[in-house]
């Protein structure tokens, strides 16, 4: 019976541990894709750690997957063996409901991760339901598109939800693994764009990623200068922020947007809310036709992750480096 090598975790928060699993036959709608590149994200870390209480062990992490399809099920007609493809954070959902037939397979109750409950990326080759599994732009490089697959359509959803134009004023919220791929693609929208950022030595990578202005989000001057100027909020962050501090900074009917998760919960007056008609949303990656899209976007506009790139087998040394806040700004694994 054939196997798949990878690395797994045996236990919450335990290193991870070369691992062997074996398959059986590929399933009729299924594609095996050899993996070249997947990248880390703190969702895996959460995973790792079994924060959410979702992980069974031994649990491959993994879900910012860029390889080439290897073998496809009898089934599967659009995707050829040799082709260059990506897999995100979604590998199922039930087909059937309102939002899978609508297009939006992302907020199916039944979604399935594509590390969750099966093995992931951190491995040689994973096996994905076709429809899960989208074709990657030439024009992009696999090391810089993998955490697009993830990181990517996170903060490009929110952008299209919301839509961004020429006209919006949007600000980003954290330059980190998910901000400095939003200030890329809120330029890209052709908004003005601001970042905030408590880090004042991550200002001039912020401008040469897109923003026009930065703001230190612990500067009350700064803050107060912006009252009432921005349209879209989007939040990067999982750090307890001032909430309060950042609503007053939204025109009437502005969005703060969350695609981090705070750790605790929201303290927000209603005031703030309901005198300018603001809204406090969250927004989760996207369905596979919005993951097409937007590498289409990055390709067109050279839109790229910025990472740092470990050979799989160091990947326990590039998750702690992950967990330390040290890489600039997304480590990815390479077989």
């Amino acid at each position: 019976m054939p196997e798949i090598r990878g690395y797994a975790t045996h236990a919450a928060g335990a290193e991870l541990l070369a691992y062997r699993y074996e398959v059986g036959e590929l399933g009729a709608d299924e594609v095996q894709v050899r993996i070249s590149h997947c990248g880390i994200c703190r969702s895996d870390l959460h995973l790792i750690d079994n924060d959410w209480q979702v992980s069974k062990f031994p649990f491959v992490p993994g879900h910012e997957i860029v390889g080439t399809v290897e073998a496809v099920g009898k089934a599967v007609q659009k995707l050829q063996p040799g082709e260059r493809v990506g897999v995100g954070w979604q590998s199922g959902s039930c087909g059937n409901c309102t939002w899978c037939r609508s297009g939006k397979e992302n907020l199916c109750p039944d979604s399935q991760p594509t590390c969750v409950h099966r093995n992931g990326g951190f491995a040689d080759a994973v096996r994905v339901p076709a429809r899960f599994i989208i074709p990657i732009p030439e024009a992009l490089e696999s090391e810089n598109a993998a955490p697009l697959l993830c990181a990517g359509i996170t903060v490009y959803t929110p952008l299209r939800t919301y839509g961004v134009s020429p006209a919006s004023r949007v600000a980003i919220v954290g330059v980190g693994g998910l901000g400095h791929l939003a200030l890329q693609f809120a330029r890209v929208f052709g908004a003005e764009v601001t970042a905030f950022s408590t880090s004042p030595a991550k200002e001039e990578e912020a401008r040469a990623m897109g923003a026009h202005h930065f703001c230190n989000s612990r500067e009350s001057k700064g803050m107060k200068a912006l009252g009432g100027s921005l349209d879209l909020i989007i939040s990067t962050v999982n750090a307890d922020q001032d909430w309060s501090a950042f609503l007053t900074t939204l025109r009437p009917e502005g969005v703060l947007c969350l695609v981090g998760a705070p750790s605790r919960p929201l303290q927000i007056p209603g005031s703030l809310l309901i005198q300018a008609a603001r809204t406090v949303s969250g927004s989760n990656t996207g369905s596979p036709l919005a993951l097409a899209e937007m590498l289409d976007v990055a390709a067109r506009h050279k839109v790229k992750a910025q990472t740092e790139r470990f050979p799989m087998g160091r990947v326990n040394e590039a998750v702690a480096k992950v967990r330390k806040g040290a890489v600039r700004y997304r480590a990815v694994l390479a077989n």
